[in-house]
């Protein structure tokens, strides 16, 4: 036998040992986030919940009459039945969104917030989204002069003395250090970059998010509601864990803040993992397992490992599992009216346990359809 056969017999075995024993292991069916039990589909369920938030007129928080101007949980819905429409190519879903926004230019304009803090400010998420998938630039308009008003001086009666100070430092002058602050910042100026390619908006979310991880995060990876309220409030949490994931989403991997931010996403989910129920559902106090399952903060959650796992972030074996049975426990709790149950009401904060676990649980609460619709599109993704 000479040289050259022997070496076609070794590149031949060599092959043979590749394919025979592959490094890659297949996922397992308990871990697949595409093939769904009949009407657990994210493509169903996203299509009903959508659906359902077109024709709710805007709200108040659950509460009676109408509301001054548009609400952030509303928002929330609004961009997510957006981003649904988009992934599942819902033309006539998106016209029905551009159409419940058009009135805000004319007879509704008071109803849009003044961007003067977190909560009104997330609103130009939704007419970013609306240039993004419709290049109507008086969108693009409306959108980033509120994400440019987030980082202009300090004006306005909600001006805090610390507010310049955070101002000269480099940060939003809506620094308040509430975790629920790192989506609401996040998500409107993230969708700023995405909306223009300017990196400065994705670097002031980056340079925001890291100032929050470093003076918030606990060393289990969570976060407490407040400093000095020591409880591991649920949505709470869920707002971290969304915002830490749409950053990710879209920021550059050379940004010099990418690797402390992904540190922090990937300690958290890690924490996570140790506490969903077997059904895939979290609780109200995510640690606590007297606490009731609870919705929105499981939306949110989920929402954050599809997102890892689709982006290969997250080992898509164990993080692929509680995503899987975090959607199918989710979908469990839609009623026939499509209505998302055990929606913790909106909560502020108290250093009392009982406080978190005797909060109201609201059916069809916009905090609790908002986030069903992310997951939907993270899965379409």
């Amino acid at each position: 036998m000479n040289q050259n056969q022997i070496l076609s017999i070794a590149a031949f075995m060599s092959c043979f040992m590749i394919v025979g024993q592959p490094n890659v292991k297949a996922q397992s069916k308990e871990a697949n986030l595409k093939n769904w039990p009949k009407g657990t589909s994210p493509k169903e369920i996203g299509t009903r919940v959508a659906n359902h938030f077109i024709v709710t007129p805007h709200t108040n928080f659950n509460r009676p009459g109408p509301p001054k101007v548009i609400t952030y949980p509303e928002t929330c819905a609004w961009y997510g039945a957006l981003t649904f429409a988009k992934q599942s190519g819902n033309k006539e879903m998106l016209k029905k969104l551009a159409d419940r926004f058009e009135p805000l230019f004319g007879e509704e304009a008071k109803m849009i917030p003044v961007p003067d803090h977190v909560d009104y400010t997330v609103f130009g998420s939704v007419p970013l989204e609306l240039y993004i998938q419709t290049k109507d630039k008086k969108y693009l308009d409306l959108g980033l002069s509120i994400a440019d008003k987030q980082w202009a001086p300090p004006e306005g009666p909600r001006v805090k003395p610390e507010s310049h100070e955070f101002y000269n430092q480099g940060y939003t002058w809506q620094t308040r250090l509430w975790i629920d602050d790192m989506y609401m910042i996040t998500a409107v100026q993230a969708q700023a970059y995405r909306a223009t390619g300017d990196v400065k908006y994705i670097d002031r979310a980056a340079k925001e998010m890291v100032f929050y991880l470093d003076k918030l995060q606990e060393p289990n990876g969570l976060f407490y509601h407040a400093p000095d309220v020591p409880f591991f409030w649920g949505r709470g949490d869920g707002w971290m864990a969304v915002g830490m994931a749409e950053l990710l989403r879209s920021i550059p991997k050379n940004n010099p803040n990418y690797e402390r931010i992904m540190k922090g996403y990937k300690n958290m989910m890690a924490s996570l993992l140790k506490y969903q129920a077997d059904n895939g559902m979290w609780r109200q106090l995510i640690d606590d397992p007297e606490a009731w399952e609870e919705t929105s903060s499981t939306a949110m959650f989920t929402f954050a490992m599809i997102t890892g796992v689709k982006n290969g972030w997250l080992d898509k074996e164990v993080y692929g599992k509680a995503a899987r049975k975090g959607w199918l426990g989710l979908v469990t709790y839609i009623n026939e009216n499509d209505e998302v149950r055990e929606v913790c009401e909106g909560t502020n904060k108290k250093n009392d346990r009982q406080y978190y676990l005797d909060r109201k649980r609201n059916i069809g609460d916009l905090h609790g359809q908002a986030p069903i619709l992310w997951c939907a599109t993270a899965l379409l993704r």
